[in-house]
């Protein structure tokens, strides 16, 4: 296999469309794409025609526009390129059908932003993130929105927050003399994400249906040896990993690094970093494929934020950085970042935008898997924190309590063996439970679970840092010290926002009463976090920096109320009915052998002991009536469901969530004692030891 040939085969990318296109289309679609210059409509014919020719050539019968509506998911309706040509057809590809497309929208979700009989919707091209084929059918990245123009997806939004920092960054870079032509955000999207069985998953209903499982024991040997994490590859594994990574190069996504992660069964892959928008449709396609190769190897890919309880749950790092088209890194500190004035400005304003907007930066991120995520001691907690490290904590430190500052540089280490090379030992470490952590020269968001869209966050991270930017031109321009107006705005900004950072340890039981002490937000689950996009002060930010209208916002936080109850109404569905079906059924099943046991021995002799044999039936007895009576009860609590997202969303967080672990509780209990002859479907071990 040659890589260099192998990689992005399949996309219409830079060398296919310089190859393709007359050299002036060229030009002006690749100023679009690099300059964010309006596109030029009238080169979309010759565009549509090369890549058709170019998609053809693949062995693409069909084009698809590809979009991102907003359930976490992609869509796509596929046209033929036949056209007729009297009684015969020819293959075409217009600039009209190139730009625009119209599916049917009236099926997508759009929180009441439009009637359910409005059913028009437009998709328009996104030529900046790259065409591809893929199984027969050309795909074309768009964005979607209604007749009334209100945006039904994730993409045009992105596109916005990208133009917003783009144009405060370039205000804020023009008081310091630098000009550029573009800034952009990229992004590098870790993925994590589960390998089993496709057989043994196959028994599992409440996997199939939900993605994760609603009942299991711990297993008697779960990730407590920390020998999984980094470990060898096991044989299927890595041929699934080298089918994945063929695949998704391939696709010119630049996939980089894969390893065991902490829990059995448990893997990631990081890819190299990306202009964003490309990076959020790169993950979307690295989602999709990573089950489709798992399939072809016999296995299913859990991208649930946690599958199993009880071990490490699967979350996405999103490192966030901001640079200019010049090659200038806005987050890079430098050797002596407290010399650095533009870079502890951009510091104190990415801090002060994370403090302010705390609340939309943790709804963006809600969904009813990754409440079973956050705060379990493998994930941050659900309060927003900003780590910046031994070196940037420290001059922060100086600059807020008036602390000395004793500059620390980078000594070089060894482990004191002359074979042994000498390492530099960096300024500062790495905190793994901070969910907003400075990493040198990027911020890595660590609250996002593993199946959701990184749009979304990079949205809200993006318009905030813009809004942030904004403020501060607003601030210095005029100045006639910029450099001491620079360094006064810089202390106001870390005064006023330093009970945002936190350098220590998240997981901790400390840092939750240091949290609400410092009047941090601690929304738990979903249905306490999302009401955060209604608040005035976040709808605000958002319409101001030209992302969302006010209606939009309120969409989206509707929307994903919606998901979480119906999410969450599924699982509380199949739970019922495996109880009922299976899990009752089934020890009763048992517990009649047992009795059955009990006869036969006393038949025999009175003198036979059957105390152990009792004491098991009495046991599983009470538990299983316990499930029944905890089930009712969650039957009877579902059919009292109130009326509209947020009250049903709480009812749902606070009430049901509680009576599925009640049911829960029972149901795990009678594993435990259950013959394993009887139990009705595979167990934890089954499950995350299977793959060999």
């Amino acid at each position: 296999m040659n890589v260099t040939e192998l990689f992005g085969c399949n996309v219409f990318g830079d060398e296919v469309m310089k190859n393709s296109l007359p050299k002036e289309v060229y030009k002006s679609l690749r100023k679009t794409i690099d300059a964010g210059e309006p596109l030029d409509t009238s080169i979309a014919s010759a565009v549509a025609a090369a890549m058709k020719d170019w998609a053809v050539s693949k062995g693409a019968t069909h084009y698809t526009h590809w979009f991102q509506p907003l359930t976490n998911l992609t869509a796509e309706k596929h046209d033929s390129f036949i056209e007729p040509s009297g009684d015969k057809v020819i293959l075409q590809l217009t600039g009209k059908s190139l730009i625009v497309g119209e599916p049917d929208a009236s099926s997508f979700p759009s929180g009441g932003s439009r009637a359910t009989s409005a059913a028009r919707g437009y998709t328009a091209w996104d030529p900046t993130s790259p065409a591809f084929v893929k199984e027969g059918t050309l795909y074309i990245p768009t964005i979607f929105v209604s007749y009334t123009g209100e945006t039904l997806d994730k993409k045009a939004p992105l596109l916005k927050s990208m133009t917003a920092i783009d144009m405060q960054t370039k205000r804020l870079l023009k008081l310091f003399g630098i000009d550029c032509k573009k800034v952009s955000t990229t992004v590098g999207p870790e993925q994590e994400y589960f390998l089993v069985d496709e057989e043994i998953c196959s028994r599992r209903k409440d996997l199939s249906l939900t993605g994760r499982t609603l009942f299991g024991a711990p297993p008697s040997r779960g990730q407590e040896l920390e020998d999984h994490y980094f470990g060898s590859l096991k044989t299927r594994v890595a041929e699934f990993m080298r089918d994945l990574d063929e695949t998704l190069w391939s696709y010119g996504i630049f996939a980089k690094t894969k390893h065991n992660e902490v829990a059995p069964a448990q893997h990631e892959l990081a890819p190299v970093f990306t202009t964003t928008n490309v990076a959020v449709d790169d993950n979307q396609l690295t989602m999709e494929l990573m089950k489709k190769v798992a399939q072809k190897h016999g296995l299913v890919c859990l991208l649930h934020e946690k599958p199993f309880e009880g071990v490490n749950g699967s979350g996405k790092h999103n490192n966030w950085s901001l640079s200019t088209d010049t090659g200038l890194n806005l987050l890079d500190p430098g050797e002596n970042p407290e010399k650095n004035t533009l870079f502890m400005l951009v510091l104190a304003c990415v801090i002060s935008a994370v403090d302010t907007y705390q609340g939309v930066l943790r709804a963006c991120v809600a969904s009813a898997g990754n409440d079973h995520r956050l705060g379990a001691n493998e994930a941050p907690p659900a309060i927003i924190s900003v780590y910046l490290g031994d070196q940037l904590g420290a001059i922060v430190d100086s600059i807020v309590l008036g602390r000395e500052y004793v500059p620390k540089k980078a000594v070089p280490g060894s482990i004191g063996v002359p074979e042994s090379p000498i390492f530099p030992i960096d300024t500062t470490d790495r905190n793994r439970t901070s969910p907003f952590a400075f990493t040198g020269n990027k911020f890595e968001f660590r609250m996002l679970g593993s199946q959701a869209s990184v749009a979304d966050p990079n949205i809200v991270l993006n318009t905030i840092a813009a809004q942030a930017f904004s403020q501060a031109v607003e601030e210095l321009s005029g100045a006639k010290d910029l450099e001491k107006a620079c360094k006064e705005y810089t202390e106001k900004l870390l005064k006023e926002h330093y009970r945002i950072i936190f350098n220590y340890n998240g997981y901790g039981p400390d840092w939750e009463p240091e949290a609400e002490r410092r009047g941090l937000l601690n929304n738990k689950t979903t249905a306490d976090a999302v009401p955060e996009y209604f608040k005035r002060e976040n709808i605000d930010v958002f319409v101001k920096q030209g992302v969302y209208t006010e209606k939009e916002v309120v969409a989206r936080a509707n929307i994903s109320l919606e998901i979480y109850v119906k999410s969450i109404n599924v699982e509380a569905l199949t739970m019922l009915e495996m109880v009922k079906q299976d899990i009752y059924p089934s020890v009763n099943g048992y517990i009649a052998e047992l009795c059955a046991t009990v006869a036969a021995k006393r038949t025999i002799s009175e003198k036979i002991a059957c105390q152990a044999d009792l004491e098991q039936i009495e046991k599983l007895s009470a538990l299983n009536d316990a499930m029944m009576a905890a089930a009712k009860k969650l039957e009877g609590d579902l059919l009292q469901m109130p009326e509209g997202e947020g009250p049903a969303s709480m009812k749902m967080a606070h009430v049901i969530v509680p009576d599925m672990e009640e049911v829960r509780r029972c149901a795990d209990g009678l594993e435990k004692l259950c013959s394993a002859d009887y139990w009705p479907f595979p167990t934890y071990t089954d499950i995350m030891y299977s793959v060999k």
